[in-house]
């Protein structure tokens, strides 16, 4: 069966119902940024000392890099991290990052610049995602990195330790596969650069930074190119902001669910992870930012308001939403627009936790507009109103939580199967969509 949204005739527990029309109100903090997340614990694993985090996610995916990081030797706690009294070491067992591509794609980069063998596992959709993408710069630094098939599938096995660097242009925008090149060449001989023709998350390198680590961030021919040299990382302090790609849920439910006005409170609004809202802005949605004046530390942090109103159709290139992860709250947006909206270049979608691409033209049919996808280009046909629909999310956090917002969207009742994936990211979903509906919905 095709992992992606489905109609839920064979419903797998817990079920999570939606009743639709209810109109959006009051304020929301989402959890904290996923991306800075991992890379502020790695970072700080790594750092001579101890550095204070807030604001973390408490999402699974998280809490696997933290565990993963406790078992190398790292000691994290009470808002607190750096490496244990005899440092970092390797680990006895298989590390298991569960359905989080992004602790395993960042600590295969970590472990390569040690002189260990690590084994990392996940579970059964995160070992159906290619990790050659990483695989393949990681040896050509010198690590001896083995997985199943031609794709480098998990487990991942790597015996890492005198690495040299590379100048090295990812075949695709990753900010993952851009983050364990840099992770590895924080410990390799000579300078490490990774280059970018379309600029992805800068979040590896904004900490890299904060770190004291001794990179350049630059533009050479038009490429986003980052330059590193083996570094020793002074311990930071961190409030991490709130999740734009968590927010993105809220912000389309309140310009699609009529008469909702709600805000989502001091969100990262920096470069490479704002696109969503320009998108919306295009598409002609009430939305208004005001700077966050509270712990948020990281520059370009926001208050982000929606009011309800009418969307209309647009184009999306994948260049302006990098990792692509709000696109399938987007065809939602889409799917409540008038017009016909394309979003192109999206066929990466098909090797995220699930086939999203075909998850997402499944998604907007069940509630009764019109999708397809067609090679790399995802097709939305907007009806200006959705049905409810009974759907299955298959393992994919995103994908159930898109489902939500269509659902608030339709009139009668959503029933969203697989919802435990949501744990994934977002633990709190449920508990923050009742505070601002008034009610409405919850597991069965």
């Amino acid at each position: 069966m095709t992992p992606g949204v489905r109609p839920a005739g064979a419903a797998r527990a817990p079920l999570f119902e939606v009743a639709g029309g209810r109109p959006l109100r009051g304020r929301v903090a989402v959890p904290g940024d996923k991306s800075i997340s991992h890379r502020a614990l790695l970072l700080g694993a790594l750092a001579t000392g101890t550095s204070r985090l807030t604001g973390l996610s408490d999402g699974d995916d998280v809490a696997r890099t933290a565990e993963a990081l406790r078992r190398l030797g790292a000691e994290i706690g009470d808002g607190r991290v750096g490496p244990g009294p005899g440092g970092l070491h390797g680990a006895e067992g298989p590390l298991d990052m569960g359905n989080s591509g992004t602790s395993l794609r960042l600590l295969a980069g970590v472990v390569a610049a040690r002189p260990w063998s690590t084994e990392l596992v996940g579970d059964a959709s995160l070992s159906t995602r290619p990790m050659d993408r990483v695989a393949v710069p990681l040896r050509a630094m010198g690590a001896q990195v083995q997985g199943r098939t031609e794709r480098c599938l998990p487990p991942v096995r790597i015996r890492g330790g005198a690495l040299h660097g590379i100048d090295y242009t990812p075949p695709m925008a990753s900010a993952q596969v851009k983050s364990c090149v840099l992770l590895a060449g924080l410990g390799a001989e000579g300078e490490t650069v990774v280059r970018e023709p379309v600029a992805t998350r800068r979040h590896t390198e904004e900490l890299l930074a904060r770190c004291g680590a001794d990179v350049v961030v630059g533009v050479e021919d038009g490429d986003h190119v980052v330059r590193l040299r083996p570094s020793a990382l002074a311990p930071f302090e961190l409030h991490v902001p709130g999740d734009p790609s968590q927010a993105a849920f809220w912000l389309v439910a309140g310009c699609v669910v009529p008469g909702s006005v709600l805000t989502v409170e001091g969100i990262y609004v920096g470069p490479g992870r704002r696109g969503f809202l320009d998108v919306l802005l295009r598409m002609g949605a009430a939305i208004e930012e005001r700077p966050t004046t509270g712990p948020a530390d990281l520059a370009a942090t926001a208050d982000v308001t929606a009011r309800a109103g009418e969307l209309r159709a647009t184009v999306v290139e994948a260049a302006e939403i990098t990792g692509l992860d709000e696109v399938p709250v987007l065809a939602v947006a889409a799917a409540c627009a008038a017009g016909t909206t394309e979003f192109r270049g999206v066929g990466e979608l098909r090797v995220k936790e699930s086939d999203r691409l075909a998850g997402v033209v499944r998604l907007v049919r069940a509630f009764g507009a019109g999708a397809d996808a067609e090679g790399d280009t995802l097709v939305v046909r907007g009806t200006g109103g959705l049905r409810a629909a009974a759907v299955e999310a298959e393992g994919d956090h995103r994908m159930a939580m898109a489902a939500a917002v269509a659902g608030l969207a339709a009139a009668g009742t959503t029933a969203v199967a697989g919802w435990e994936a949501v744990a994934t990211s977002y633990p709190r979903f449920a508990e923050h969509l009742a505070e601002l509906t008034g009610g409405g919905a919850g597991p069965e």
